[in-house]
């Protein structure tokens, strides 16, 4: 091509590029963006984003510019921060039909593999299918008759505590996965060293470390995925073969196993062995095997991480706070004499071990800014204009830690829920930690139960206290947390001792006890 045919392509386009900018180019509100740090050209925001704690910033900056909604610009893509309950509530809930898409993920669902994970899905007749699967085996009513895996799960934790309490973090880890897999699929985990327990604890950082917004460029320019793998940059993709293979073996390996089971009639109730009853049987319904096979996986995947950082919360927790471990101490014993673990039959007479399990979630939410939201349609909000096809971000930390709803926030306070020993109607519950609208978490029923049993089992069980260093002198936590998506207390040591003789021979009465369900599918 000669320069001069160049020169007139070139004009060419440009004319092009003018005219669908002059009368296709969608029309645009005059109204302003919401406030924001200042966007360099092309790339925006992408260097004034932390590494980790991102959460942190986004509050920093709400405060800094006077306003709960943030607007940011990542290499072009527009992000919507929204950091207070009032936004989330008129956005997320109130205006959900346009607020419940989710981004496109180009490192955690097309390069990873993590598609079959409905809780990224995009919003549409897919999700709805396996939501809907889900959330009829996980409602408030269905998730009961899986107490008594709870119960036994919980049970068998205490018995490790007993054991080696050093390796707390260990049980609550094994203790989740177990439960998990049990439920999910019918499968009884070994007591140690456990392959699908390591599986979903595998997994869990891999999906926790690839969907971390601004991580990887590759989410800000998608045509980095093309990039051959020996580039300079391209680390991302080898990393990716490695989280394939996690992603791809907790989707298939354990539903194998739960399908050789159930073949076989020797299958304990669970949600596949239940679904797959249910399609052998009539044939006509509106999901198929795939659709069980990631819905338990999103499960699998998604169930075990909040436990875990929830009740590791809970050991930091009562050192900060010894107060309320005594406290919730003498409320369980007024229940059950100490001569019984609590079960769900105590749960109404136990309000204080309630807001102590309340308090868990606002104090340190297990995913502070959780899953982004997509905007698909221009949007108007207090006078500002949201873009189309912007990303939504619900900053779970900042509503948690309002000071005007939460006072001295970062103190751990259970009695901040009460009101003459009854739940405070004025005071928000943290439903935020399960996220927003029609996105909120299926599992938080199941979730919730599991944490308060397991709450009220250690504090009936267990004194918490400091762990005393070499020198004679209590070790003070450093209440560092993990900075990924799922956040978990880092490493800490402290000292877990059962409370008494009687205490023992409660938990090992409650172990002799078989709480597994049973029943054959």
């Amino acid at each position: 091509m000669s320069s001069i045919d160049l020169a007139f392509a070139l004009c060419a386009a440009a004319l092009v590029l003018m005219i669908y900018y002059v009368y296709w180019r969608p029309i645009r509100s005059t109204l302003p963006l919401p406030p924001g740090p200042k966007k360099l050209p092309f790339i925006g925001n992408i260097f004034d984003l932390p590494p980790d704690s991102m959460w942190e910033t986004y509050t920093a900056w709400s405060r800094k510019f006077d306003s709960d909604i943030i607007h940011l610009s990542l290499g072009g893509q527009s992000v919507v921060v929204l950091s207070s309950s009032t936004a989330t509530d008129d956005l997320l809930e109130k205006r959900s039909a346009i607020y419940s898409d989710r981004p496109t993920l180009p490192m955690y669902v097309d390069i990873v593999g993590w598609d079959f994970n409905f809780v990224v899905m995009k919003y549409g007749n897919k999700w709805r299918a396996h939501r809907r699967l889900f959330s009829q085996a996980f409602n408030s009513v269905g998730s009961k008759r899986f107490r008594p895996n709870q119960l036994a799960a919980t049970r068998r934790m205490l018995g490790r505590f007993l054991a080696t309490p050093n390796q707390f973090s260990e049980h609550i880890r094994q203790m989740a996965g177990e439960l998990i897999i049990n439920i999910g699929y019918g499968i009884e985990a070994l007591p140690v060293n456990d392959p699908y327990v390591a599986l979903a604890e595998e997994g869990v950082k891999a999906g926790s470390d690839a969907t971390i917004p601004g991580k990887f460029l590759v989410d800000s320019f998608p045509i980095l995925r093309y990039i051959p793998d020996w580039f300079p940059g391209a680390g991302f993709k080898r990393q990716a073969k490695e989280w394939r293979k996690v992603a791809h073996a907790l989707r298939d390996v354990p539903f194998a196993e739960c399908k050789r089971l159930v073949e076989s009639g020797t299958a304990h109730q669970s949600f596949i062995g239940e679904c797959l009853q249910h399609l052998n049987e009539s044939g006509q319904t509106y999901y198929d095997e795939d659709t069980i096979k990631g819905t338990a996986a999103t499960m699998y995947l998604a169930g075990s991480d909040t436990v875990v950082s929830v009740l590791t919360s809970l050991i930091l927790a009562m050192l900060a706070n010894p107060t309320a471990q005594r406290k919730a101490q003498m409320e369980i014993d007024s229940v059950t004499g100490g001569t019984r673990l609590p079960d769900f039959n105590d749960e109404e007479a136990l309000p204080y071990t309630a807001a102590v399990v309340k308090e868990l979630f606002r104090w340190h939410p297990v995913t502070p800014i959780g899953l982004p939201h997509f905007l698909r349609v221009e949007d108007e909000y207090r006078g500002y204009r949201l873009p189309a096809n912007s990303i939504v971000i619900g900053n779970i930390w900042a509503i948690l830690h309002d000071e005007n709803m939460y006072p001295d926030p970062y103190s751990f306070k259970p009695e901040r829920f009460l009101l003459d020993g009854k739940p405070n109607p004025h005071v928000r519950d943290p439903q935020a930690t399960f996220g927003f609208g029609r996105r909120i978490c299926p599992g938080q029923f199941i979730g919730a139960s599991s944490v308060f049993i397991s709450v009220a089992s250690i504090l009936a069980s267990f004194d918490i206290t400091k762990a005393i260093g070499d020198d004679g002198a209590p070790i003070e936590p450093t209440y560092e947390y993990s900075t990924g998506l799922v956040h978990t207390p880092l490493p800490f040591k402290c000292s877990i001792r059962p409370r008494s003789q009687s205490a023992i021979a409660v938990i090992e009465a409650g172990l002799s006890e078989d709480h597994y369900s049973s029943v054959k599918v």
